[in-house]
């Protein structure tokens, strides 16, 4: 899957992996020992995150049920509880860097595509 900042007109990754279930919220990145600009994963629900046992800082885009970005947590290192966001349904992990390089910020909307 794609995520693109619809508002922007910047792609933040083009290889999205979801997690619905408990289990793959919970782990989410803690076993990857590599996260590349392009890479993202969407956590879905999702209003908070932690970075316990991770290796690399990560950007989070916290989303309401209609992709609008509700906040915006740059470079949140590991060993961190992140923040709990009052309305959020989803966040989407990105590489450190990757909100700031596009300019995503709150009130943009994020549009997920499969491509073919």
């Amino acid at each position: 899957m794609k995520a693109t900042n619809f508002t922007r007109k910047t792609v933040l990754a083009q290889q999205v992996r979801t997690a619905f279930s408990f289990a793959e919220r919970l782990v989410g990145l803690i076993c990857t020992a590599d996260f590349r600009t392009g890479m993202g994963l969407l956590l879905v629900p999702c209003s908070s995150i932690h970075t316990w046992f991770m290796r690399y800082p990560i950007d989070v885009i916290f989303l309401d049920r209609d992709d609008r970005v509700l906040k915006v947590a740059h470079s949140v290192p590991p060993f961190r509880l992140g923040p709990v966001v009052r309305g959020a349904t989803k966040a989407l992990e990105l590489p450190a860097g990757v909100c700031r390089a596009t300019g995503t910020e709150i009130d943009d909307v994020i549009e997920f595509t499969f491509e073919e």
